[in-house]
């Protein structure tokens, strides 16, 4: 008796064997309609009959989908899909024809009831059947994100940079979710593997935690267009240039001195950015500031200054340049020379050539500019 109770008790201690799919999947008989019933109950009493029956019908069927009405779809008004949509037609032809015939193969393997084969046989359709959406979940996702990226109506979150990691994020997803119907399907718990890749993911984020801030500062920089390629920046830290390149770890910018400037992009989203290419307009203004010695006449000073800015070919014509009287200065009158130029990189030249013009008129003219003058009063000479 106590033999017996000691055997018990020690088959009680053993963990229940893992279940199959198979132990988990309704009884098909109870699915199908009551008009069915009675076919299904002769193909119970032939089993094998039934399951090459049912095979057959699976092929048929998904021979349809896959033959007919997909190719249906597509040749109907064929003018009308865009590229993006015939190949999302095309992904989908596969796991459609997969899943049907697979299912019709879980159906015959329940028929012939082989006994352990049957839930093997069940659980390799299953997981076919999943592995093959996996594999048009990522064809699918590189067409559509391709096909957004593209399109004039875009969304603002996908831009053609931000593309390849977005579909890198949704592929990982896929294969996340995948795996994880597959361990349910064969009957392994998941979470000791979840918490594998949990520690697995700690560990490498603290490893790359500069690429990955470089990552994701890079796609918010896409994605927020403070400035976008072949924008002119200057940046707090001193770097200035028009930019040349926008990826997902960096940007670079082209100097006035043909030297290229990579920034990690962890840096420049948390920098001061001032875009002299954005606005409603990519023109910039410049000030050309002027003193003229008290006594001049102000009104040709005004006169000489607007026909050099109209006749300066680096400025544009609309808006036209105008010129202001700022202040009156510690010297002189302080008058500013106002125009818009085109690009920002040609502000020094034209800065430089609008000077000369005004020296060389001003001396024409005879107009003084101030400068710093030091007079010297001697009150008395020494005796001797």
């Amino acid at each position: 008796m106590a033999a017996a109770d000691i055997q018990n008790s020690d088959s009680s201690s053993q963990s229940p064997p893992q279940e199959l799919i198979i132990d988990r999947i309704p009884d098909l008989k109870d699915l199908l309609p009551d008009a069915l019933q009675p076919y299904w109950a002769a193909i119970e009493q032939y089993p094998l009959i039934g399951a090459l029956l049912i095979v057959l019908a699976s092929f048929l069927v998904s021979f349809f989908f896959r033959a007919i009405l997909i190719r249906s779809l597509q040749n109907f008004n064929v003018s009308s899909l865009s590229f993006a949509e015939d190949k999302i037609i095309r992904h989908l032809r596969k796991p459609l024809f997969t899943t049907i015939l697979f299912l019709g193969f879980t159906l015959a393997a329940q028929i012939a009831n082989m006994g352990v084969m049957t839930d093997i046989l069940v659980n390799v359709s299953v997981s076919v059947i999943v592995a093959s959406w996996m594999r048009a979940a990522f064809h699918l996702s590189t067409t559509i994100l391709e096909s957004l990226g593209n399109s004039h109506d875009r969304i603002p979150v996908i831009e053609p940079q931000t593309v390849p990691i977005l579909n890198l994020s949704v592929r990982l997803i896929v294969i996340l979710l995948g795996s994880y119907c597959l361990l349910i399907i064969w009957g392994i718990n998941p979470l000791g593997w979840l918490a594998s890749a949990g520690i697995v993911g700690i560990a490498v984020g603290f490893a790359a935690k500069d690429t990955l801030a470089n990552l994701f500062s890079g796609f918010f920089i896409l994605v927020d267009a403070p400035y976008k390629v072949g924008d002119y920046v200057n940046l707090d830290s001193g770097e200035r240039g028009r930019v040349t390149h926008i990826g997902l770890r960096s940007t670079r910018l082209m100097s006035r001195d043909d030297i290229e400037i990579t920034l990690p992009n962890a840096v420049i989203a948390n920098a001061k950015i001032v875009n002299e290419s954005g606005g409603t307009n990519s023109n910039i203004r410049i000030a050309i500031a002027v003193s003229v010695a008290y006594g001049s006449d102000a009104d040709k000073v005004c006169e000489i200054l607007q026909s050099i800015g109209n006749e300066h070919e680096g400025f544009c014509e609309e808006p036209e340049p105008r010129v202001r009287l700022r202040a009156f200065g510690a010297s002189g009158l302080d008058f500013e020379l106002l125009g818009w130029i085109q690009k920002p990189e040609d502000r020094g030249r034209i800065r430089h050539e609008l000077l000369l013009d005004i020296y060389k008129q001003f001396a024409v003219a005879g107009i003084e500019i101030p400068y710093t003058k030091t007079d010297v009063y001697i009150k008395e000479f020494p005796k001797g």
